[in-house]
Order: structure tokens, then C-alpha cells, then sequence
């Protein structure tokens, strides 16, 4: 089943339409999906390394812009759009909690998040709860957003073939490192 699904995502990442699923999937990880854009990058990356600049590049405008669009939510459908998201994923404290730390730190957030592989949306959503200034919030979401889209393009063009061959052989530990990091950052974050 996990070669069957690591197979359809290779193929999916190697076709012409392939840039704009990550647009999309980019846009929604950034304001209302649960799952990483890095699970299509990744492989994308790996199909084309002869454009992993150009991918990073639309992974990033289409992550910010899809923040844009979770701010907005949060700053204006707070009530009717981003508490039912938040709490689809038994997430309302977290987003009360995301929007206080906001208030004192800030820019702060945005940069420690935005570089994990965790939800983006809860922090989008709460940037606009608590009506954090937009251009600032754009201008960290593209520092932050930009250097983990572009700091993988830069290792998989280095060792592009190798992690491809490591991946392929053992694609269940590497499947069960990324869930066992997503999970330890969930837990980190709800214990902070």
C-alpha cells in the first residue's frame, strides 16, 4: 500500500499538470488542509532537478498566497469560517492560544512555525484573529516559507539521486521518521 501511494505521488510529480496541483495543495496547506506541501514537493523536486529553483519558487508564492487567504479568514470569518476548521481538527484552543502569543511576539511565530513541516493554517488563521499587520505577516511568510521550500531544493539538488535511492529503498523507515517528526512537533507545540 505505501509503494502503491509513494508510486501514484512520483507519477503524479513528473506529469504536466504536476505544478498545479502543488499551487493548489500549496494554497490550501497554507489556509485549510492538514497535510504538509512537502509530500508532493518533495517528489517533484526529485522528478525535475533541472528545475528545483523554479518549483521552490511557485511552492513558495502560492504558500504565501494561500496564507494571505488564511489571514484574511482568521481576521474575517473568524466565527463562520476558521473556528469550524478549527475545530474539524480539535484545534480551537490552539488557535486561542496561537492568537495571544501573537499579540507579544509576533513576527516571531510566523518565523518558528513557518519552517516546520506543522499546520501553517493555525498560524494564518490566528495572525488574522489578531489582526497582526498584513505586510509584515507577507514579508515573514515569504522569509520563512521561502528558505524551507528553497533550503529542500537546494539539498536535493546537491544529493538528488541519493535521497531518491535512499528513499526508494527504504520508504518505510523515511515514511515513519517524517510521521514520528510531525508528531514529536505536534507534541512539542502543545506542550509549549
Amino acid at each position: 500500500m505505501i509503494q502503491s501511494f509513494y508510486n501514484r505521488i512520483t507519477a503524479l510529480s513528473a506529469s504536466p499538470k504536476a505544478i498545479w496541483w502543488l499551487i493548489g495543495i500549496a494554497v490550501a496547506e497554507a489556509s485549510v488542509f492538514p497535510i504538509p506541501v512537502d509530500v508532493l514537493l518533495i517528489p517533484m523536486l526529485l522528478a525535475r532537478i533541472d528545475r528545483v529553483w523554479m518549483t521552490a519558487f511557485v511552492c513558495t508564492g502560492a504558500s504565501v498566497f494561500g496564507g494571505v487567504l488564511g489571514w484574511l479568514i482568521g481576521a474575517f470569518l473568524m466565527a463562520h469560517v476558521a473556528m469550524p476548521i478549527a475545530h474539524f481538527y480539535h484545534a480551537d484552543q490552539r488557535i486561542f492560544a496561537l492568537e495571544t502569543l501573537f499579540r507579544k511576539y509576533g513576527v516571531w511565530i510566523i518565523l518558528g512555525k513557518g519552517l516546520t513541516p506543522l499546520p501553517y493554517k493555525f498560524v494564518t488563521l490566528a495572525a488574522g484573529a489578531a489582526h497582526f499587520p498584513l505586510p509584515t505577516f507577507i514579508a515573514a511568510s515569504i522569509l520563512t516559507r521561502g528558505a524551507r521550500f528553497f533550503l529542500e531544493a537546494a539539498l536535493i539538488r546537491m544529493f538528488g539521486e541519493k535521497v531518491r535511492s535512499f528513499i526508494e529503498r527504504r520508504l518505510a523507515l523515511v515514511l515513519m521518521g517524517a510521521l514520528l517528526i510531525i508528531v514529536g512537533g505536534v507534541v512539542l507545540v502543545e506542550c509549549l
